[in-house]
């Protein structure tokens, strides 16, 4: 190895050090392969395809902008965790940011949040996944061959996690390249070849409504938005595993932004300038706009090709989740912050990964998965809470970053915003917000109240289990308080 790399090597272990811990990790992950668990995890394919015609019935082909509105609010989200993990580059990400931006209670719960977040992500991935998996083998989807496919993915991906971290960077790194070819390839081709409509529909608010008579149909349709915009904080879940963390880290949760938003606005375009019956799809005639413009613009053989690339997608989305959860439930039992602490922390000798936190973490989803069989509005209910729960606890931490710079904490990472950070922190602070009302807002006043509420009602289920645990099992009372913790 050479000096450089050793001094490297040297000043990363010092620095997790100085912050309460030991290295345990194997350093392996480069900058791209960080930045690649993360667009995965972000998957702009998998965002797209999943709420495309949800987001058209919304709002209509305008629906476009609302990737830039939303991506530009998360931006300054990503600018905020940029900061918290440069000086901070520990895995498990927003818990140990949370704790040494505020303190233990606040943390504990923001894990939580994010912990049950991902857990219900990870049963949505894979539930979502199963239809393109029947569709290309040709055969018949019931409600109990999703629930198979499903549980079937996420026993695949827990294998693969359990392999390593080297594993796990090369399957992202993999997934990346296809998605990326993917969306440009077939964005291009639809935009250029497949064109059915002038590009003025971008601008047409059709019946949803004039001026600003269209604001609630566009805060509507931008839920799909919503969806796409998660994923960049999973480059700092693994930052014990990726050298030189305070530098790559930030630029890796960037370039997660900026690559895996414009991607999924040129799918977004593509797919609303190709479709051959627009109104079909505004009235929901057409359920399913995106298999009907693939097979209208490919044919059966070129649908098929590209429902391999969703895949692609869907499997590699699938490893990022469950390595970020993995990541988090390890940092919880380094602390002793969580019950059976001493068997979650236990890394493996040969692979270096939290080979127990990883099983919890293809176990707890493939229950909620299974719960479909017997229970769908309820395991339907807990499944969409995974975006919600998502944002909650991003504003954990960026309402903590601005508690911290009013307490007197001046970043010392490598990464600084220096005179914007207070503005970024607030712009990113007041989009969360109104990204949260926007996403738990009912708009289906015929549906009953608890899926109308689904997402509130899941929120404080989870808050009040979590209030409960920390009354009964006291874990900061018994919790192992690490050096450079609050």
């Amino acid at each position: 190895m050479s000096d450089d790399l050793m001094t490297t090597a040297e000043q990363d272990t010092a620095q997790l050090a100085a912050l309460g811990y030991t290295a345990t990790f194997e350093r392996s992950m480069s900058l791209w392969e960080n930045f690649s668990l993360g667009f995965t995890y972000l998957s702009p394919v998998v965002g797209v395809y999943s709420v495309f015609a949800l987001a058209i019935m919304a709002g209509g082909p305008p629906m476009l902008w609302t990737y830039l509105l939303v991506g530009a609010g998360q931006l300054m989200v990503c600018l905020v965790f940029g900061e918290v993990v440069s000086q901070y580059p520990i895995s498990g990400g927003l818990y140990p940011w949370a704790r040494r931006l505020v303190g233990p209670r606040w943390a504990w719960m923001a894990g939580w949040i994010y912990m049950w977040a991902l857990w219900t992500s990870i049963a949505a991935v894979s539930m979502g996944g199963a239809p393109f998996v029947s569709q290309l083998l040709g055969i018949e989807l019931s409600p109990s061959t999703n629930v198979v496919i499903a549980i079937a993915a996420v026993l695949l991906t827990t294998v693969l996690n359990l392999a390593g971290t080297r594993l796990l960077a090369r399957v992202a790194m993999f997934g990346f390249i296809c998605e990326i070819v993917g969306a440009i390839c077939v964005g291009i081709y639809l935009l250029v070849f497949a064109r059915q409509q002038n590009f003025s529909i971008l601008f047409n608010t059709y019946d949803f409504g004039h001026g600003l008579g269209y604001i609630p149909a566009l805060l509507a349709a931008s839920v799909g938005a919503t969806f796409c915009y998660y994923g960049f904080e999973a480059c700092g879940d693994v930052a014990e595993e990726t050298p030189n963390p305070s530098r790559a880290i930030p630029r890796a949760m960037i370039m997660t932004i900026y690559i895996g938003g414009t991607s999924a606005m040129l799918v977004c375009l593509a797919l609303l300038l190709a479709i051959p019956d627009l109104g079909a799809a505004i009235s929901g005639k057409d359920a399913d706009p995106v298999s009907t413009v693939l097979k209208t613009a490919l044919g059966e053989l070129g649908f098929r090709v590209v429902i391999g690339i969703v895949l692609v997608s869907f499997f590699s989305c699938l490893l990022s989740l469950q390595a970020a959860a993995s990541r988090l439930m390890y940092s919880y039992a380094r602390d002793g912050m969580i019950v059976g602490s001493g068997w979650l922390k236990q890394i493996s000798e040969r692979t270096k990964v939290p080979g127990n936190a990883l099983f919890l973490a293809g176990l707890i989803p493939a229950i909620i998965i299974f719960m479909g069989l017997y229970m769908e509005q309820a395991a339907k209910t807990i499944i969409v809470f995974g975006s919600m729960g998502i944002y909650v606890s991003f504003q954990m931490i960026v309402f903590g970053a601005l508690y911290a710079r009013l307490h007197g904490w001046v970043p010392q990472g490598a990464f600084k915003l220096g005179k914007w950070a207070m503005p970024v922190n607030g712009i990113a602070g007041t989009f969360g917000v109104g990204a949260i009302v926007n996403l738990a807002w009912p708009r289906s006043p015929t549906d009953p109240w608890y899926l109308n509420y689904g997402m509130v009602l899941t929120l404080a289920i989870v808050i009040g289990a979590g209030l409960l645990y920390m009354l009964i099992a006291r874990p900061l009372a018994v919790g192992d308080v690490a050096n450079g913790n609050k």
